[in-house]
């Protein structure tokens, strides 16, 4: 019987910007996110606004090790979470690093270390800092690709000895449809060209790959992932048409995989340039540095998506930062997210037979409104349906093990209840465990294991042998 690999790394992922809060505590400079108080924006609001609920967050800052102790005695082999690029440089280029900000990640760090916890850490998750934006358009400037080598030193000088596993932007194939959010890119989607996403692309990847080298040098045992946003797609019908439609969809994702596991810009990238009448400002030393490939892939996964030669035939939701037409096969989440266990281990096989390296699901969840139940005066949160979604998932990745695949681990989305990044609000919950927060920003702040708590702690228990019952 194919079982989970004994070193499986099992955990959970938060994100900085949705869990921290202390926005403005101890020279922390401001990020895009205290300016993006409705969730998903492609414009940057006026001011900070106190209904937004980023600002506090769930006040890990202050609670993190209350909130530890909870992954720890769920059994959690690794936690995923990022790092402020602002707390730690608060304007994002200045020369020195800020202390403060530091010492907090690397308290962070060594409570999940003293529970044998490894940290997984994002060096850049949806968190430009505001001043890069505003002043310099955020990825559009190649300026960014030195201040992020020196933001990367900085932690890696830190935090290199004890942490073994980095990403380097989170859902970097976001930028194509939210450049704001992806890139930091404050001129709006509609007034940049293909050149333009083309050169912010590039920018991000040179700076992932000099990341990728200075890690290497600083430690030669650190491992360090891209992390894409997955999303299988499907031919809507056997029109070969609808397989074009698929392959043409499918370079959202190929674009940076093939660059940062291979090294170069395949001849595809090169043709495509040609036939749009782009010409990149490339440099020699860009493309020695785009040699320093990932060590693995990273990815989330929260649904598929079908496609078509002829969308204007079918109906579409939205999830997950994008637009898809209705897969009549699949049910959906309460907000329209489409439910997909299969096209997981079906993404799963296409990756590591194209690219031949270590897989690692770094997010994967479902969202919904929980119910807090009074009964014999304990508070309880019966959340079957996340049970459900999680054990049918990970059933998907026990398969593409049996089929093969080299998986590295799996850290479940908002293993606490967070601040939704799409819509802003706590009532979109992922966690195991309960936040006592409310959209409204009032609530204790209280934390409550849920029914999904005690399950997943005997997945892990059992290193996945539960899943069978």
């Amino acid at each position: 019987m194919i079982e989970f690999p004994k070193d499986f790394l099992w955990g959970g992922a938060i994100s900085a910007n949705q869990s921290e809060g202390a926005y403005n505590v101890d020279g922390r400079g401001l990020s895009i996110q205290e300016f993006m108080s409705q969730g998903v924006s492609t414009t940057l609001d006026l001011e900070i606004s106190s209904a937004n609920l980023k600002l506090d967050g769930i006040d890990f800052y202050h609670r993190y090790q209350e909130d530890i102790a909870l992954f720890a005695e769920m059994g959690f082999k690794v936690l995923r979470f990022s790092i402020s690029w602002s707390r730690i440089f608060p304007k994002g280029n200045e020369k020195e690093a800020n202390e403060k900000g530091l010492a907090f990640y690397e308290r962070v760090i060594d409570e999940c270390l003293r529970y044998g916890i490894e940290p997984l850490i994002t060096l850049s998750h949806y968190e430009t800092p505001y001043y890069l934006t505003t002043h310099f358009d955020g990825w559009r400037d190649r300026r960014l690709i030195k201040y992020f080598e020196n933001y990367c030193r900085a932690v890696f000088d830190r935090f290199a000895s004890k942490v073994k596993y980095w990403l380097t932007f989170n859902e970097i194939n976001a930028l194509w449809n939210f450049p704001l959010l992806g890139a930091g890119v404050q001129t709006t989607k509609d007034n940049l060209t293909k050149q333009d996403f083309y050169q912010i692309a590039h920018h991000e990847l040179v700076a992932n790959a000099l990341a990728v080298k200075v890690a290497h040098e600083i430690n030669s045992q650190i491992q360090v992932g891209n992390m894409v946003l997955g999303i299988y797609n499907y031919p809507m019908t056997p029109n070969p048409k609808d397989t074009l439609a698929k392959l043409e969809a499918d370079k959202n994702l190929n674009y940076f995989l093939d660059v940062q596991v291979r090294g170069e810009y395949p001849k595809w990238i090169l043709k495509q340039w040609t036939d749009e009448d782009v010409q990149l400002e490339i440099t020699a030393e860009d493309l020695e540095l785009l040699k320093h490939t990932v060590d693995f892939i990273s990815f989330s996964y929260y649904m598929s998506r079908a496609v078509s030669a002829t969308p204007e035939k079918y109906h579409s939701t939205s999830g997950n930062l994008t637009n898809v037409l209705k897969n009549p096969f699949l049910e959906r989440t309460e907000w329209g997210w489409e439910i997909d266990p299969d096209g997981l281990r079906i993404l799963l096989r296409t990756l590591y037979e194209k690219y031949q390296l270590p897989l690692f699901v770094v997010e994967n969840g479902i969202g919904a409104i929980d119910e807090v139940i009074n009964e014999n005066d304990s508070k309880q949160i019966n959340d079957q349906y996340r049970i459900d979604y999680l054990k049918n998932h990970l059933l998907a990745i026990k398969a593409a093990i049996s089929d093969g695949v080299d998986v590295m681990g799996y850290t479940m989305w908002g293993c606490i209840d967070l601040v939704s990044a799409s819509t802003a609000e706590m009532k979109k919950r992922y966690g195991f465990i309960y936040v006592d927060r409310n959209d409204d920003g009032t609530g204790s702040l209280e934390r409550i294991r849920k029914k999904s708590f005690y399950w997943f702690k005997e997945i892990i228990q059992t290193n996945g042998d539960s899943l069978n019952n």
